[in-house]
């Protein structure tokens, strides 16, 4: 292998990364960062070392919040052709609702269904009906996927955070009443108060690990019907070796759910599946970022808040005075993922930390915007090397002669 060739992995392994874990119809916010960027780096690092891996989105774009939005327009919008039942199409090619309508509508569906029993239960039934294929329902919940999707892969994108595979809990949806029945059939599940469960409790369990539910008593699948359905249809399309789920520590009981449940049903051997947790990103004042209104801080609003504390860090220090106000931007935004980026990834991965957005944007000392610095000016030395005549980085090999030199290399290592 020539210089830079990565090692070969040994085994090599067919690993799936699920991170990202958007969901429809909800902007980004602040929780998504840390899945996206410590996913992104799994994925790569994973790849560096020779495994076939595969990304994977998985949206969430199948569960109750389309049944909180459904029913709340159903209240809003009672003569829309969507929940007329004897409408027989087409319906319109527009979405129902644009972007700036579907961003205010389910803060407006999510609390009246948190605060209202009798909205809640409309939620249910719409997602039930949903699930069951009502064509009115399905054309709103396209509009809704329509009009979410594109923001959220520009965000990512922003970030450097790319997927192989845009995938939602819709993709998985016919396949769920096989695996209800195959299960059912098997004895894996049972009834219990109406819903379809499988008990994944064992003896010695430090904790009580409750069943898993995976069909609602109003016979709608939930996320954990899904995250079953998703380990069949990567067994069926991909053949994983391994499977890795990049989401936030609070889910892991829902995890060990899913896994000695996919276990039980042959889908998958447990100790394949690995949730790899994570904590939250705080404040200065050490709870979660929050708006001035108390809401969850969006990612759009962090990333620009970043871009432009960076910016005004690179106005104090006199950096780039000589470029154009474009060239200035790009290098702001650089700059300011970079900080985002490297203090996330620098943090212990399992437990929360505090984002001080002045002390990881600084020049000096661990930080983002320091090793940008630092390869700004080692490639100002390959520039002027290569001028003197020595070859380009890219094809020199670096030979390690004598006991001195390989000392050295193993300290700076």
């Amino acid at each position: 292998a020539g210089p830079g060739a990565a090692p070969a992995a040994a085994p090599r392994e067919r690993i799936i990364v699920d991170y990202g874990g958007a969901n429809v119809a909800k902007p980004l916010h602040v929780g998504h960062l840390r899945s996206a960027i410590i996913g992104e780096s799994l994925k790569r690092i994973l790849r560096a070392v020779g495994h076939e891996v595969t990304s994977d989105v998985h949206l969430g774009d199948w569960g109750l919040q389309m049944g909180q939005l459904i029913s709340t327009l159903a209240i809003e919008r009672p003569d829309a052709v969507y929940f007329d039942e004897a409408f027989e199409g087409p319906y319109p090619d527009e979405p129902a609702v644009d972007l700036a309508e579907l961003t205010a509508l389910y803060p407006r569906a999510s609390k009246a269904s948190k605060e209202d029993e009798t909205r809640r239960d409309l939620a249910r039934k719409a997602t039930a009906a949903l699930q069951a294929g009502r064509p009115g329902y399905r054309a709103l919940w396209k509009g809704f996927v329509d009009v979410s999707v594109p923001v959220v892969r520009a965000e990512y994108d922003e970030l450097g955070v790319t997927f192989d595979l845009w995938k939602g809990e819709s993709d998985v949806q016919h396949l769920i009443p096989g695996l209800v029945d195959d299960v059912a059939e098997r004895g894996i599940s049972e009834m219990s108060d109406g819903a379809v469960v499988i008990r994944v409790a064992r003896d010695g369990d430090a904790k009580e690990i409750p069943p898993l539910i995976l069909v609602t008593s109003e016979g709608s699948a939930v996320y954990a019907t899904t995250d079953l359905a998703t380990i069949l249809d990567r067994k069926e399309t991909l053949a994983p070796d391994r499977a890795l789920y990049v989401v936030d520590q609070r889910q892991a009981q829902h995890f060990e759910q899913v896994f000695r449940a996919a276990d039980k049903a042959g889908l998958a051997a447990e100790d394949r599946l690995e949730h790899i947790g994570f904590g939250t990103m705080n404040g200065k004042d050490g709870k979660p970022f929050k708006t001035r209104e108390g809401g969850v801080l969006r990612l759009r609003d962090l990333i620009d808040m970043v871009v432009e504390r960076a910016s005004a860090r690179l106005e104090e220090g006199g950096v780039g005075r000589d470029l154009d106000a474009d060239e200035r931007a790009d290098v702001a935004r650089k700059v300011g993922i970079a900080a985002l980026k490297f203090a996330d990834l620098a943090s212990p991965r399992t437990t929360d930390y505090v984002f001080d957005l002045d002390r990881f944007l600084s020049f000096e000392g661990k930080t983002g915007p320091y090793l940008l610095y630092a390869l700004v000016r080692v490639r100002s030395l390959q520039r002027r090397a290569e001028e003197a005549g020595a070859p380009a980085v890219e094809t020199a090999e670096i030979v390690v002669e004598g006991d001195p030199e390989r000392a050295l290399v193993l300290t700076l290592a």
